[in-house]
């Protein structure tokens, strides 16, 4: 029984749980400011639907990837941080394809009643970008094991920039603010994709896919990571001018952390210095995503 649990829980990475809805509710929070609206059943179905969302993605993934995970040779790189009791559980036969299958499914509807209690036309909003970033997850899963061009990686990554804004349109309507999260929130995404592929650089090479380093090579991906992250600099200040003071003061803390990721990694260009990143591109994240949040407040 305990097996079984542990194998649901890094299928969910469920001692992430609490990002996912800071994540989404950041969006929902900017939108309060411009569009009112606030009310705390609104803001727990809206954290309901991003964690819900957010845990289906994450069984998709592992479904989608079950027969080429099997080919995974570095496992000291699964670590507790990620997968807490270090398993991939379809691949590894700790649960079988049709009981995560059945999750999703599941996870999926229980979504899609929550989205229909959202007023209209912002369920339709909502539910539609839900439907568009599976797409895309299953087109960037799908498209890296046969491509001369990142592609999977430029448009599979869309999926995580909606997120927050999925948030945004459960009471907002896509306007400007919508935009400048979109241009803020897409290159922080891919370097934080660049990132991935590095630690995971030695699987990949075995599996044959077309990641970043394995297009470039690992001096090219921290080029990669740098640039995109310079374009996030310049994204952050321009998502600024609709934002706040407080907002400002986490905006300056996550770029710095921001930065000292990036400093980590072109000085080490490896799988280890990625590790080591991995977390402060996590906690920026969080930071910006909790900063708009306190913004409402404060």
């Amino acid at each position: 029984m305990n097996k079984t649990i542990n194998a649901y829980i890094d299928l969910l990475r469920l001692h992430f749980f609490f990002v996912w809805p800071t994540l989404f509710c950041s969006g929902l929070f900017l939108a309060f400011q411009y569009y009112n609206g606030f009310s705390w059943i609104l803001v727990i179905r809206a954290a309901l639907i991003g964690l819900l969302g957010f845990e289906a993605g994450f069984v998709l993934n592992d479904y989608i990837d079950q027969e080429i995970d099997k080919q995974d040779v570095e496992y000291d790189k699964m670590t507790k941080y990620w997968r807490l009791f270090k398993t991939k559980p379809i691949s590894q036969n700790l649960i079988s394809p049709r009981n995560a299958i059945t999750l999703f499914i599941l996870l999926v509807t229980l979504n899609l009643i929550l989205i229909s209690t959202l007023s209209f036309p912002n369920s339709l909003y909502v539910v539609t970008i839900m439907a568009f970033c599976y797409c895309l997850e299953y087109f960037y899963q799908v498209k890296k094991k046969n491509q001369t061009l990142p592609l999977s990686q430029l448009i599979g990554r869309i999926d995580f920039t909606l997120f927050p804004i999925a948030g945004y349109l459960c009471v907002g309507n896509p306007d400007i603010n919508a935009l400048l999260y979109v241009l803020f929130f897409y290159p922080l995404a891919i370097a934080h994709l660049g990132l991935n592929d590095i630690i995971d650089v030695t699987n990949d090479r075995v599996k044959k896919l077309k990641t970043i380093p394995l297009l470039f090579g690992m001096q090219g991906t921290t080029y990669w990571i740098l640039f995109f992250s310079a374009i996030h600099l310049v994204t952050a200040v321009l998502f600024l001018t609709v934002l706040g003071t407080v907002t400002l003061i986490g905006f300056t803390v996550g770029l710095i952390l921001l930065s000292i990721a990036n400093y980590i990694i072109l000085q080490g260009k490896s799988a280890q210095s990625g590790m080591k990143a991995l977390p402060l591109f996590h906690v920026t994240m969080l930071i910006y995503a909790a900063s708009i949040i306190l913004e409402y407040w404060i």
